[in-house]
This record gives C-alpha cells, sequence and structure tokens, in this order.
C-alpha cells in the first residue's frame, strides 16, 4: 500500500517562500506519476505540477513561474518549493501518486494527508 506523507506547510506572509516535501513510501508503478494538488476552503481540489517517472515536468498556468516541483528519487522524495507567495494560494496542500497513461497524462490513485500553507498579507 502506498504511503504518501507531506510536511512543510506553515504560515507566511505574502511574498515569502515555502518547501514542501512528500515522503514516498512505494512506487507502486513502473511507469509512476507524482503530483501535487492544493485545496482552497470552499473550492475544489486543482492539480498544481506533475513530475513523470522519466523527468518530464508539467505545470499549470496559474502558477507558472512560481510553484517547482522536483524529486530525489534515491531518497524517495518529492518537493514542491513555493515562491512569491500570494494570500489566494491559502490552501491544504497535497502529494499524489498515479500511473503516466499512453497519452502522457498522470492518472493519480493515491493521495496523502495534506499540510497547510496560510499565506497572510
Amino acid at each position: 500500500q502506498v504511503q504518501l506523507v507531506e510536511s512543510g506547510g506553515d504560515s507566511v506572509q505574502a511574498g515569502g517562500s515555502l518547501r514542501l516535501s512528500c515522503v514516498v513510501s512505494e512506487y507502486a508503478y513502473e511507469q509512476y506519476c507524482m503530483g501535487w494538488f492544493r485545496h482552497p476552503p470552499g473550492k475544489a481540489r486543482e492539480i498544481l505540477a506533475t513530475i513523470h517517472s522519466d523527468g518530464k515536468t508539467t505545470d499549470v498556468e496559474s502558477v507558472k513561474g512560481r510553484f517547482t516541483i522536483s524529486e530525489d528519487n534515491a531518497n524517495h522524495r518529492v518537493y514542491l518549493e513555493l515562491n512569491s507567495l500570494k494570500p489566494e494560494d491559502t490552501a491544504m496542500y497535497y502529494c499524489a501518486q498515479g500511473y503516466t497513461d499512453w497519452g502522457g497524462i498522470c492518472r493519480f490513485r493515491v493521495w496523502g494527508q495534506g499540510t497547510q500553507v496560510t499565506v497572510s498579507t
């Protein structure tokens, strides 16, 4: 059973930075992918970034240039660097794992418990 544990969330001032970490118990798929989501209060969960087993990354336009996904495969860690944080970035942030389908899309199957990021003015 895959277990994902996020950490690094905190309360920060607008313009600040954080580095979120995800500890991965195992990689259940040969063509695995890892991603980060966030879930703001009162809004739907949204994907932020994905990294695939071949190293290819994707992100969404709304955070492009501010958030960066990376992976330390040897140590089973996935990271999300958050820069130039804004109050609207306040949310629970989740790490997730899935498999990359034939179209190159990550099909997520497991999520972690989440870590809270709060950005104040």
